[in-house]
């Protein structure tokens, strides 16, 4: 992106709060400044990530400040750059000199007009000057560049809004769910009923034991009626009421039927080994109305056998082996071990700042493409001891010898 001189102060004739405003914002638009501020915000972030009380201070209202100063500066400049570039652009001038501009001469008696002509064929938007030094011709090609360039800066605003909206009201909840139950997509609060009922885990394991797939079926809901279906996968999250929801992580489940030695049903649903015992699936089932707890740990995968342990207050007093359809007593309860299904805990989180960031992201990645690969060139051609002498400037990055070496010999031609 090419430095911009700063922009020229008001004539002596403005009103003084014009002038006063003119300075406030060529002052607030200056590189330096916007440079200070991006270093200052980037050692903040570091020191909230290797603080332990870190990550609160990027919550608070100084970082706020400091983000909006941050934007604020770069609005500036590109305010200050954008009348710079349209009048170069509209009305193209004279090529500054350096080493970054490249030079050659041309032995012809083209006149200004024709000059113009042939440099306008190449797709340069001309304009012709005459003064006491003698004429030339000034040209600009892909002028819009240069707009480009500036769009960059607007962009990287973007991000840092994005960045801000998301720290401050991004939520984020977790939650496990058995096949057809349901929970809300966040913090309850009134009027919201955006829900996900967990339908069917299906997954394929290879011989390494390693996950092939994992399908998540489930239901979102809204006011307690179905809205949609969807199956989630590993790269794939389901989206529902502004929120992303991730299958996070899985689980083996046992379908328990508790009752009491006379008969009565304390317990028939599925309880979830969302816990580990020597390095195996385990999960508890408290049985307050009898004063009892029920320990499963999964004694063996393959032929789906688990260790079922029964006691007062969780204190294991009895242990058997149960197979699925299998019913023993276990302590004064008598337990029967149903078919074996799944948890699933999700991640529903939501995010505002997120399409910003998107929109960021995807405007400097287009911005930088057009200054990186459609670069702006300049171009002036005057009369200089009986040749004509060219200067080529490119933008950064840009070489432009072939581009000169085009124009010599369109110059050149008869």
């Amino acid at each position: 992106m090419d430095r911009s001189p700063a922009i020229a102060p008001p004539a002596g004739g403005s009103e003084p709060a014009v002038r006063w405003a003119d300075n406030v914002l060529r002052r607030a638009g200056d590189l330096r400044l916007a440079a200070a501020l991006l270093v200052l915000a980037a050692v903040w972030n570091v020191i909230a990530a290797v603080w332990p009380t870190g990550p609160a201070s990027l919550d608070g209202p100084l970082y706020a400040v400091l983000l909006g100063a941050i934007v604020l500066t770069g609005l500036a400049g590109v305010a200050v750059r954008i009348p710079i570039a349209w009048r170069e652009w509209r009305r193209p001038g004279p090529v500054p000199e350096g080493r970054a501009a490249l030079e050659t001469t041309v032995e012809t008696g083209l006149a200004p007009d024709a000059v113009a002509a042939r440099v306008a064929a190449l797709g340069y938007r001309t304009r012709a000057t005459e003064g006491r030094a003698g004429w030339a011709v000034h040209g600009t090609r892909r002028g819009w560049a240069r707009f480009a360039g500036l769009g960059s800066h607007v962009a990287l605003m973007l991000l840092l809004v994005g960045a801000a909206v998301s720290g401050a009201n991004a939520s984020e909840v977790s939650f496990s769910l058995l096949p057809g139950e349901q929970a809300l997509l966040g913090a309850p609060r009134p009027g919201f009923t955006d829900a996900v009922r967990l339908d069917d885990l299906d997954a394929e394991f290879g011989t390494d034991g390693r996950p092939r797939r994992l399908d998540t079926t489930v239901t979102f809901l809204r006011d307690g009626s179905p809205v949609s279906q969807e199956v989630l996968q590993v790269n794939a999250p389901g989206s529902f009421g502004g929120a992303l929801v991730h299958a996070w992580t899985y689980g083996p489940a046992v379908g328990l039927r508790v009752t009491t030695l006379g008969g009565r049903v304390l317990h028939d649903a599925p309880v979830p080994l969302s816990a580990l015992r020597d390095g195996r699936p385990a999960g508890t089932l408290e049985l307050p109305s009898v004063g009892a707890g029920v320990a499963i740990v999964l004694a063996d995968a393959a032929s789906n056998t688990v260790a079922v342990s029964a006691g007062p207050a969780g204190r294991a007093a009895d242990a058997v082996l149960l197979r699925p359809g299998e019913t023993r007593r276990v302590g004064e309860v008598e337990v029967r071990l149903g078919t074996f299904s799944s948890w699933v805990t999700f991640l529903a989180r939501r995010d505002p700042g997120l399409p910003i960031l998107v929109a960021g992201g995807a405007a400097l990645c287009l911005c930088l493409a057009a200054v990186f690969w459609l670069p702006r060139r300049r171009l002036t051609v005057r009369p200089a001891a009986g040749v004509l002498r060219l200067v080529l400037r490119g933008g950064r990055f840009d070489q432009p010898a072939a581009e000169l070496e085009r124009l010599r010999a369109a110059l050149e031609a008869s």
